[in-house]
């Protein structure tokens, strides 16, 4: 293979504009935004929504899934030097330097909570916490192969913010939010224990913690398995929380689950050759088409 192998969903092209999107894996951007969107959703049945509320989300979410990046590309660095899969990512190869990348951060960090404060109170209080977390999720894997639920949480928060960003308020019934926010982090830790397969033997010779690291292929494939079938679950749970769910909202839980198994049934312990396809193409079918079902719901029905 050549050192010049690029990740997948790399944007081609020269520029800083192509390296900063690069640096922070832009199309990526795909997985929890949907699901933020969601949060805003369920929130309209109760509470008014407003353009601006909806720009203010996206802007926040984009700006602090920036920041989250750019950080972890920063921490990870010198491992991301030595590993064959990202070594050609933009600081180890040379395209940005560490400087640069320190800068968007807080520039992206700063953007985050100027649009918490407008939105309102509730999110600005939350925010430190929010940003902690999910700069936090970088050093997990040093310490702990459940890593992945960390960024199950870091993703989680995207949804549960963006509805208190509509209500400024939790969820009546309180279970509606931790539904949703355990759907979304099971999912997400599901997809990246597949995703971190492919570093197993380096994680292993590095010293570094994760589920296949820890459980080999076959132990991680049955604990992505379990977290999935979870997620479904707590998807379908959800639509009993909120009244005005029904079929439409039902029907999208019946395509998570089919899209899901199928996922799964990509990547086995003796192949990963799969594995960027389901990481990215089925993970933003999922959470594209959720979230334009329930959408659907909320105006036709």
């Amino acid at each position: 293979m050549s050192d010049r192998v690029m990740e997948g969903q790399h944007i081609r092209g020269r520029g800083r504009l192509a390296d900063f999107s690069n640096l922070v894996k832009l199309p990526h951007t795909i997985f929890a935004l949907p699901f933020a969107l969601v949060g805003a959703t369920l929130a309209s049945y109760e509470h008014p929504v407003y353009l601006r509320s909806i720009f203010l989300i996206l802007t926040a979410f984009t700006s602090a899934r920036f920041a989250a990046m750019g950080f972890n590309r920063i921490a990870d660095r010198a491992i991301d030097a030595r590993n064959p899969r990202t070594r050609m990512r933009e600081i180890p190869a040379g395209k940005l330097s560490v400087t640069e990348a320190g800068a968007a951060v807080v520039v992206a960090s700063g953007i985050f909570f100027l649009c918490a404060a407008l939105l309102n109170p509730l999110c600005l209080m939350l925010a430190p916490l929010a940003l902690g977390w999910i700069l936090f999720y970088s050093y997990t894997k040093r310490f702990t192969r459940w890593a992945h639920l960390v960024l199950g949480v870091a993703l989680a928060i995207a949804p549960v913010g963006a509805y208190l960003a509509v209500a400024g308020e939790w969820s009546r019934p309180a279970g509606a939010l931790l539904a949703l926010a355990g759907a979304v982090l099971c999912w997400v830790a599901g997809f990246d224990i597949l995703y971190s397969l492919q570093d197993m033997e380096f994680d292993r010779a590095e010293g570094l913690h994760s589920v296949p690291a820890a459980l080999g292929a076959r132990g991680a494939l049955v604990v992505s398995r379990t977290l999935h079938v979870v997620s479904t679950a707590l998807f379908v749970a959800l639509g009993f929380m909120v009244p005005g769910l029904g079929v439409l909202y039902f029907a999208a839980t019946a395509v998570i689950g089919v899209m899901l198994a199928y996922e799964q049934s990509l990547v086995r312990s003796d192949d990963f050759s799969k594995i960027d396809a389901a990481f990215f193409n089925v993970n933003g079918a999922i959470s594209v088409v959720f979230f334009l079902m329930v959408l659907a719901e909320r105006l036709f029905t």
